[in-house]
């Protein structure tokens, strides 16, 4: 069987998508499996093992060989027999069927009923299902019996020898663990918890963890944000990538892999550290906290109850950003220090 997986374009979604795609490939041994995503998915999957084929695709990119048209005819080229369709959007169905494949399986909603030939419905009672519970339901529906729900994720050799070549650039003399932070997001402004609290973290951690080598994750679009929290920490102990001359997102696995423990927005980063096995603090602003849920045992989710909040909007639409701005330092500061003592007491518990 050849099975086409239209992959989600974030990339914390497509991490999310990590269980589904191991699924099909211990499922079907034999068959092959075609990931139609954007490049930069590519490269967050590779080494996984799980995807023989890539179609290239990414409607909103500048490269004409990757947008609709050129993606629907190497689809057409490939003669799927399957397609899952992850992303619950029109466009996503319309390429399923652009490409020719014979079974086009997706959730329904967004006017894409005619498009699909099998629509998993909703399941009853839960108006809202987490990504990788939802994502499985499509293996269920080809005749794949579910696996385990861990996100993962595999980082090259080469990009390992690359992070710590860096992170020993960054922090000479420094041996404590290391925790990464990240405050960006590629839908807005409304998960941001600022660079002042966050410099304001690093320099309570500093203060309270011996040696600890804070590093502030940032992606290219992402550089003077990651700055403003280095310049305003003002201490050898906190750099962050915004220094980096190149920011694959080789490197950003790779950092997160040796990394102790992590601080995020609820964004693509948290779950690039759940992939690695990172105990994680989750700051949840805008967004429903059931939608993020990667690694519902290794990450503590710290939000605010608000009557606005989650509005699920990339730009807080009353100006207060209250959901955001009423987590306070300490609080976050001593999540962390949980986080390191559990995952050192999960290293060292032996194995087998």
């Amino acid at each position: 069987m050849h099975i086409a997986v239209i992959l989600p374009r974030w990339v914390g979604d497509a991490v999310m998508a990590t269980p589904l795609l191991r699924t099909l490939r211990t499922h079907f041994r034999s068959g092959r499996i075609t990931g139609v995503m954007r490049p930069v998915i590519a490269d967050l999957l590779d080494g996984t093992g799980w995807i023989d084929d890539v179609v290239p695709y990414d409607r909103h990119g500048r490269n004409p060989s990757n947008r609709f048209r050129a993606a629907a005819r190497a689809l057409r080229a490939a003669r799927a027999d399957v397609a899952l369709v992850l992303p619950n959007s029109l466009s996503a169905a319309a390429l399923a069927f652009a490409g020719a494949a014979r079974r086009r399986v997706g959730h329904r909603g967004h006017w894409r009923r005619l498009l699909l030939t099998d629509v998993v419905p909703p399941r009853r009672g839960e108006p809202v299902v987490p990504p990788p519970v939802a994502f499985m339901e499509l293996a269920r529906a080809i005749g794949a019996s579910p696996g385990p729900l861990g996100v993962q994720l595999r980082v090259s050799a080469e990009d390992l020898a690359r992070g710590d070549a860096l992170l020993a650039a960054f922090f000479p003399g420094r041996d404590g663990p290391l925790v990464v932070l990240n405050d960006n997001s590629s839908n807005g402004s409304a998960r941001s918890w600022g660079a002042s609290r966050h410099a304001a973290l690093a320099r309570w951690l500093e203060a309270r963890v011996p040696g600890v080598r804070v590093l502030v994750h940032c992606g290219p679009a992402d550089r003077d944000q990651a700055l403003a929290v280095v310049a305003e920490a003002a201490s050898p102990a906190v750099r962050g990538l915004g220094d980096a001359a190149d920011l694959p997102i080789g490197l950003s696995k790779a950092v997160y892999a040796r990394a102790a423990a992590a601080v995020s927005s609820d964004s693509g980063p948290r779950h690039i550290a759940a992939a690695f096995g990172v105990p994680t603090v989750a700051l949840v602003g805008p967004t429903d906290p059931r939608l993020g849920r990667s690694d519902p045992e290794g990450c503590v989710e710290i939000r605010r109850t608000l009557a606005c909040s989650p509005c699920g909007h990339g730009e807080c639409p009353l100006r207060h950003h209250d959901c955001m701005r009423l987590i306070g330092t300490e609080e976050v500061g001593a999540a962390v220090l949980e986080a390191l003592t559990r995952g050192a007491e999960t290293r060292a518990t032996p194995i087998g």
